[in-house]
């Protein structure tokens, strides 16, 4: 029995022994995996520890980079990768987002992620041997057609009424730029007049970022109805067409200045306000404030600047074989504007004021026909970018399209098309 014992003592021992050594390979095992967990971790767990910075005014991206720890060495090749890899060279107040990501709150910076637009980010990541590799990502959107419509009552602006159809201010602002093509929107604008707009808002995860494109607009102008539609054409370019497929954008605005309230009509007997005497007024006086930002009604080039007793500061573009154009009674003019300019329709060639003849601050503007000056506000003008026959088949079956979506909505007004 003894023997037994011992044997069995023996064989318990033994069997402890190798518990205990397969127990001290596990704490081994156990020891090395928590020693390299930290290396896993910083992939796992890197974006956990993240800051992000908005971009204000008077910060560059230098002094951001620095301010997060970076030294001078990876800022010069973080600024040269952005700039060669994504095409940034600068940021934008108020605009700009930049976030960094750590391992942790006291570990240097592995990963830069610079967010220029809701659409887009630039991911910039540290290798193992210190570089910095960039990858741009687009970020999906999900665009939806979304259709508003108003009606003018009495006393109102185009602006109010918009606003109060819910039609958001930026989306107002760029069909004012469509139909200043057509319309006065002073003189042109009465009660009972009604409007729609079909346009774009843009989702990401279920939440709307911005607003897109105007898609369609319809305007019941007192020269009769106005349509235009958004096409994108077979070589890629979009622009705006009539029901027929004809250009929408004229090659001049009848208004250089969106909302501005008509102070003197197209005449060719006027009195003179400050002269006191009848004589011809070759334009037409839009009020505004001094300072204003005066947009070319149309591309061309610069062909006169300077300044006369009537006229005061003013500058003269020739658009094409038959119109000129002439702004006058500037406060100053736009810094590179000069004589032999290009300029392009809606870029800024002087500002608002009341040098020369004037009583108050305003622009007069005029269009010169052939030599001759016409009416601003009534003169024919002449279409550009017209569909060719493929394209305008093409633009055809497009708004009809468009037409059916619209009338679904007009009857459905809380509903949206997914594009």
């Amino acid at each position: 029995m003894k023997k037994v014992k011992e044997y069995m003592n023996t064989n318990v021992l033994t069997k402890i022994v190798i518990a205990l050594a397969v127990l001290l390979t596990l704490v081994a095992l156990f020891l090395v995996i928590t020693h390299r967990a930290p290396v896993s971790r910083d992939v796992v767990d890197s974006d956990t520890c993240k800051s992000v910075v908005v971009v204000t005014s008077g910060d560059t991206l230098s002094g951001i980079l620095s301010k997060q720890g970076l030294s001078n060495n990876q800022i010069n090749e973080i600024v040269k990768t952005l700039k060669a890899q994504a095409g940034i060279t600068g940021l934008r107040a108020d605009r700009d987002k930049i976030e960094f990501v750590r391992a942790a709150d006291s570990a240097p910076v592995n990963k830069i992620v610079v967010i220029p637009s809701p659409w887009r980010q630039v991911e910039l990541t540290c290798d193992k041997a210190g570089s910095w590799q960039c990858n741009t990502i687009d970020i999906e959107r999900d665009t939806r057609a979304v259709y508003k419509s108003g009606v003018i009552l009495d006393g109102d602006s185009f602006y109010l009424a918009g606003m109060r159809a819910g039609i958001p201010a930026g989306i107002l602002a760029d069909v004012y730029d469509l139909l200043a093509f057509e319309m006065d929107f002073e003189r042109d604008v009465r009660a009972g007049q009604k409007f729609s707009v079909l346009y774009e808002e843009n989702f990401s995860s279920g939440s709307k970022v911005d607003n897109g494109n105007v898609l369609a607009v319809s305007f019941d102008a007192l020269r009769g109805n106005v349509k235009m539609y958004r096409f994108k054409k077979k070589d890629g370019t979009t622009g705006y067409y009539d029901e027929k497929g004809n250009g929408a954008i004229k090659s001049l605005k009848r208004t250089p200045i969106n909302n501005a309230k008509v102070t003197s009509s197209f005449s060719t007997r006027r009195k003179h306000p400050v002269l006191g005497f009848t004589r011809a007024h070759k334009g037409v006086d839009f009020r505004a404030a001094t300072g204003t930002p005066i947009p070319a009604a149309g591309a061309g080039r610069v062909v006169k600047k300077g300044y006369n007793s009537g006229h005061g500061n003013f500058v003269r573009i020739r658009h094409n074989g038959s119109f000129e154009t002439l702004y006058a009674h500037m406060s100053k003019f736009k810094s590179g504007v000069n004589v032999g300019t290009a300029v392009k329709q809606g870029q800024t060639i002087g500002f608002v004021g009341s040098t020369g003849l004037s009583t108050g601050p305003h622009l007069h503007y005029e269009i010169i026909k052939d030599g001759h000056h016409v009416n601003p506000l009534t003169v024919k003008l002449p279409a550009i970018n017209n569909l060719d026959d493929a394209n305008k088949t093409k633009f055809l079956e497009y708004r009809k399209a468009l037409d059916d979506g619209i009338e679904y909505l007009s009857e459905h007004p809380n509903m949206f098309i997914v594009l």
